[in-house]
Parts: C-alpha cells; structure tokens; sequence
C-alpha cells in the first residue's frame, strides 16, 4: 500500500507546480452533453425550453412544459487528436460511451389563476455531465532541447546535501521528506538527481547548489502519451412557474462534481557523443476529486405569437477541489545501466477552492405555429475572474495573476432549427465559442454543427443528434518549468446522442 503524506506549510510556492492557469479553465468550462434534442439544435434553448437540457440554460424551461416529462440520454463520443511535434505527426481517436443525461420535471397547473395569475407550476431533478474527461494523445518528433532542461531548472540553487540521501535511507523516505518541508520542486531535483540526469557541478561539495545535465547536447528522439479519465456533471434541482400566459421564471439550485484522472508518460533517447544518459522515461499521474455550487435564474417572454425572448444568469461556481499525485522517473545509459526511481509515495495537496466565471445569455426565437422554429442564443463569461485561494496556507497569486493577464471574456453563439412532419421532426444547428485566451495560439476558438430528428408515438418521443465540434490547441508538456517544449493539436469531437422521453 501506498504511502501518504500531506504537503503543508512552505509547500505553498512549489504547490503551483500542480496548479496553473490550465488547470482552473478545465474546471470552469462546461458543456452540457444533454438530450438529443438539445444537441441536435446545438444547445441553442435559451428562448424555447421544454426540453430536460434547457433547464440547465435557462430555468425557466420547466414550466413551458405542458405535461409531466421524463427522459433518459446515452451518448456515444468519438476524439481525434492530430498532433503535430517537430518533425513528427501521429492520430489518436479516443471513443467513450456515457448515460450523460437523466431527468424529470413535474407540470402543477392552477386552475384558479385569476386569484394569482400564477397558471401552472413546475419542478424539475436532473442530472446533466457537464465534461467527458476521456481522452487521448500521443505525439512524437526530434527536438533538440532535452527533458534535462525540466529537471535542471527545479534543482539549480538547492544545496547538494538536501537532495542527497543519508546513510540507510531510502528514496520513499527522501521524497516523503521532501515533499513535506521543501515541496514540489526539491522532490523533482531528487529525482533528476538520484536517476543521474543531472549532477552536482562539484559533488564533494555538500553545499554546492549548481548542477549540469548528464545528458550531453545534441538532438532528441521523444515521445509524450497523456490518457485522461473521469467525468464531471451537475444535480440540479429547478423550480419555475408560468405566469399570465405569457411570462415564464424559474431559478436553479445546483450541485457539481468533479472526477478527473490524468497520466502523462514522456521518453526521450539519444545517441549524442559524451552523453552519460542515453534513454529517460518520466511518467506522472494526477488525480482530481471536487465538489461546487452554483445557482441560476431565468425568464422567458412570449412577445407575440411568433416571438420569444429568453434571458438568464449564472452564478460562479464555488468548488473545493482535492489533488493527489504519483511519479516515477527511468534512466538508461549504454555503459551503465538501468535506473530506476519509484518513490511509493501518494503525494496528497491541500484542499483549494475554485471560483468559476458567472454566465450571463440571451436568447431569442421564432415560432411558425407548429411547423418549425429559429432559435438563438448569445451567452458571455469572463474567464479572468477565476480566481482561487486557500485555508491551508498556499499562494495563489502567481497563477491568479496569470489569469488576469492572459484569459479574457468569451462569447458563444448557438443558432438551432427544428421542423415537424406529422409525427418525425428534423432538427440543425451551428455552433461558435470564442477563445477564453487573449491568444487564441495556445487555444483557438472552437465551432461546430449539428443535426438530428425525432419520432413521437403516444406518449413517447424517442431522438437521435449527431454533433461535431472542432477545435486547434498547443499542448504544453510541462507548463511553468524550464522544458517548453509543446505539441500542437488539432481536435475533433463527433458525438452520437439517443434520447428516450416519456409524458405522463
């Protein structure tokens, strides 16, 4: 079993090794992988309702229901990452299958509105995943900049004793002790150190704190695999009513989750004359757990028989977020040998909070009677208000100013359509979300399409969406340290959505 040990006190510098600016986007984004309907019009319900998914853009989407409904939504994903490394260029599709929706909302209709003007009630429980973490990477190329460079940057400064072990100890004993007093940092000079990476330029020295790669200049093969897991979603439980006819409110209570495991294993080798290291096999492993809470409000105006205005706000997200870590670094030199260093250590950080960026969207649609309808949608958040912070004692200024300094505030814009035959409708849409990032190099703004139909039979509605979003990227290796090698990846997301919804 492993070890554990929490990291406090002076870990709060090093602590944002863990934590940077790529981390607190990936908690703030949501996307609703809701009902087939939904998807088939690209989300764009702010105006509409009536749909289980719509709840989560505008409340006030339960009471344009006219009965009681219920709907379950599987969804089957398909990624693929095309990477480009240097010299190199590698696919990667990832395929994911998910219950990503389940849900019902309950009609209460007063049949004495002239006493209130209140028509009907509604209240909604449902479940919508806001994020499939399930993905794949891989990319590969000759660089000529070394992974040395990672462990040469955390180690220089640090005295040569510190990272050195004593007489009968062992490397869990060292990282543990590490990990508690002197942080992220010094436990990855340790282990540049212990697996010969990097050495002490003089080593009889106890107090030298200069150091050289063992690796000697020339160029690198490499090869870096990331494999993510986990899903994150929302309980919602929604309250709305219809009043005069025309007028419909609703607000949101809702509880968030957050389950996301990420292993990343990077190689380098080389053949450089004078290298003393010939082969490095680095592999860490993060696992995050959270929990939030976050509420919404929302209206919907019919203007005339054909015009619909919708308007609603979200509040921030306010998660406590947990993180765990795991490492082990390999080397491999021609003349002498393998080594191996596996600390059997879980590294356990302070418990954090995440503030999210509020949402605010407007929509507005036109209804054709019952043959069709145009809808649209426009939301905006701000994602330099993320911000985290801590009881624990850690330091989040470096990365909440990086926030500041380099996200910004983000539009989307989702048009849908629907027509209806008889029985069967057909449904498309289009979709734009703008880059959170001032440059939109490190993450580009995303668009995507969509289409789908429907059948109703008695009670029973039964739709299937197909939606594709694509989206260009740079993948850092290893953000904030003195490698910056990064891939650049192209990725496409198709998915394909089934939903069964009953009236009762």
């Amino acid at each position: 079993m492993k070890k554990l040990f929490l990291l406090i006190g002076v870990l709060s510098v090093s602590f944002l090794n863990a934590q940077d600016i790529t981390d607190a986007l990936r908690y703030s984004q949501q996307e609703i992988l809701g009902t087939a309907r939904y998807r088939g019009m690209s989300g764009a319900f702010g105006a509409l309702g009536g749909d289980l998914s719509s709840l989560q853009i505008n409340p006030a989407g339960s009471a344009v229901f006219l009965n009681s409904h219920g709907s379950v939504t599987l969804s089957s994903r398909q990624i693929d990452n095309d990477v480009n490394y240097f010299d190199g260029f590698s696919n990667r599709d990832y395929r994911s299958l998910n219950f990503n929706q389940v849900g019902v909302v309950f009609i209460y209709d007063n049949f004495d509105p002239n006493t209130s003007g209140i028509n009907k009630f509604s209240l909604g429980l449902t479940y919508d995943q806001t994020t499939d973490n399930a993905n794949k990477l891989f990319a590969f190329g000759r660089s000529s900049n070394s992974i040395s460079n990672f462990f040469l940057n955390e180690t220089q400064g640090l005295p040569l004793d510190l990272i050195t072990r004593r007489t009968g100890e062992n490397i869990d004993e060292l990282y543990s002790f590490l990990g508690e007093n002197e942080g992220y940092s010094a436990q990855q000079a340790f282990l540049g150190h212990e697996a010969f990476v990097i050495e002490a330029n003089d080593p009889d020295n106890p107090n030298n704190t200069s150091y050289s790669s063992n690796i000697a200049p020339g160029v690198f093969d490499q090869e870096y695999y990331i494999r993510n897991t986990g899903i994150n979603g929302k309980l919602t439980i929604n309250g709305g009513m219809q009043i005069n006819q025309n007028f419909y409110v609703g607000g949101n209570l809702n509880t968030h989750f957050i389950n996301f495991d990420k292993f990343t294993e990077f190689f380098e080798g080389n053949n450089n004359p004078g290298s003393n290291v010939n082969e490095v096999l680095f592999t860490n492993r993060l696992s995050t757990i959270g929990a939030g809470f976050s509420a919404q409000i929302g209206g919907i105006a019919k203007v005339s028989e054909i015009l619909r205005l919708g308007a609603s706000f979200e509040s921030p997200t306010w998660f406590l977020i947990e993180e765990e870590t795991t490492q082990r670094l390999e080397t491999f030199s021609d003349t002498d040998g393998r080594s191996i260093v596996d600390p059997n250590i879980l590294n356990l950080f302070p418990e954090y909070r995440l503030r999210t960026p509020a949402k605010a969207t407007g929509s507005i649609a036109i209804i054709f009677s019952q043959q069709g309808l145009i809808s649209l949608d426009y939301s905006y958040k701000d994602y330099s208000t993320i911000k985290l912070s801590s009881d624990e004692g850690v330091d989040f200024s470096n990365v909440n100013r990086d926030i500041d300094e380099n996200l910004q505030g983000s539009s989307t814009i989702r048009i849908g359509t629907e027509w209806r035959y008889d029985n069967w409708s057909i449904r498309g849409g289009y979709s734009f979300e703008e880059s959170p990032y001032k440059n939109e190099l490190i993450l580009g703004d995303k668009t995507g399409f969509s289409i789908g139909t429907g059948w109703t039979f008695g009670k029973f509605k039964f739709d299937v969406a197909y939606d594709y979003t694509e989206q260009q990227r740079i993948e850092q290796f290893y953000p904030n340290s003195g490698f910056t090698n990064a891939a650049l990846v192209d990725n496409y997301i198709e998915n394909l959505t089934f939903t069964l919804g009953m009236n009762f």
